[in-house]
């Protein structure tokens, strides 16, 4: 089946991206060729304080000229007990790099050591939470990427002997992030999510798959917040041996970084595996500890000085 839905929607985004920036320019422009009153529209500020709760995208991007470099690791599953030790001896790992083009635009790619994915996303803001001139109640994200499987035969497939041509390798995601933040410790999002791969493993495996995340943050001190997240595949998916993705853990904030450390049943990284492909159960044990660590830098005079900024 051709992706013809998802690439409309991921060349609709970049579009609506190049405008937005356009926009954006014309818009400051006019900033200082007229004498308007001060804004008094006052947009609501750290509705999470990093681009994931756990492995799902928050509505929040970089800052303009801010490029994160991220760690994701995983360890094995708690059931494999005291010869693996409860998993701390085995490891999936993603790296990446993302980076904000405008205060409401971001792109990246990343590689994960689960099928050797590599992807590449963007994630744009299109609408922003505030009281005042302007009352609106939640902000509203567009998120789409692309992967590619770069290991020779993809893990767990039976297709063997099949040519693993590069548009059989291919896969996408879209959401659509919609979060609120009710005070200032609490904020939850909701996210429809749709996943496409161009070609699956098993045949009971669907090509297409429809799905709902719904996670939250809880800020304990200024520092410490607790998160949870939980991906519900849609009724008429066809499971398999597959299960839903939910994950809970916290956050700890030091400065430009941001570590995140949590429990989850989840070994993919990328909205195709952990939304699409997640073959762990917390009723089956199949539990593994996590985190992940965000490092971001300011790569211009303005974004230095507000590095620590989220």
């Amino acid at each position: 089946m051709k992706p013809s839905f998802l690439r409309l929607f991921i060349l609709t985004g970049l579009a609506f991206a190049l405008t937005h920036v356009s926009a954006s320019a014309q818009d400051d422009l006019d900033k200082l060729l007229s004498d308007s009153k001060p804004n008094d529209v006052n947009y609501t500020l750290a509705t999470f304080k990093a681009t994931r709760i756990v492995n799902t995208h928050t509505v929040e991007g970089l800052r303009a000229n801010h490029l994160d470099f991220r760690i994701h690791h995983r360890f094995g599953a708690l059931n494999t007990g005291l010869d693996q030790f409860w998993g701390l001896d085995q490891a999936s790992i993603k790296l990446s790099l993302e980076y904000g083009i405008t205060d409401d635009l971001m792109v990246g790619i990343g590689r994960s050591s689960i099928n050797k994915l590599v992807d590449g996303f963007f994630k744009l803001k299109v609408l922003k939470q505030s009281t005042g001139a302007r009352n609106m109640p939640v902000s509203v994200s567009l998120f789409g990427n692309a992967g590619y499987i770069s290991t020779k035969v993809p893990i767990g497939s039976e297709a063997d002997g099949v040519a693993w041509t590069v548009d059989r390798r291919m896969s996408y995601a879209a959401q659509l992030l919609i979060a609120r933040k009710f005070n200032e410790n609490l904020s939850l999002q909701l996210s429809p999510s749709y996943v496409h791969r161009n070609v699956v493993a098993r045949e009971e495996d669907q090509n297409d798959l429809f799905a709902v995340g719904i996670g939250g943050r809880y800020k304990l001190t200024k520092r410490l917040s607790l998160t949870s997240e939980y991906i519900y595949q849609m009724p008429g998916t066809n499971r398999g041996n597959h299960f839903d993705s939910f994950s809970a853990g916290m956050d700890i904030e030091t400065g430009g970084h941001v570590f995140q450390l949590f429990f989850t049943n989840s070994m993919g990284m990328v909205e195709q595996q952990f939304i699409a492909e997640n073959e762990g159960g917390w009723g089956k044990g199949t539990i593994s500890f996590g985190f992940n660590i965000s490092r971001t830098f300011g790569l211009s005079r303005a974004a230095t000085a507000r590095a620590t900024e989220w």
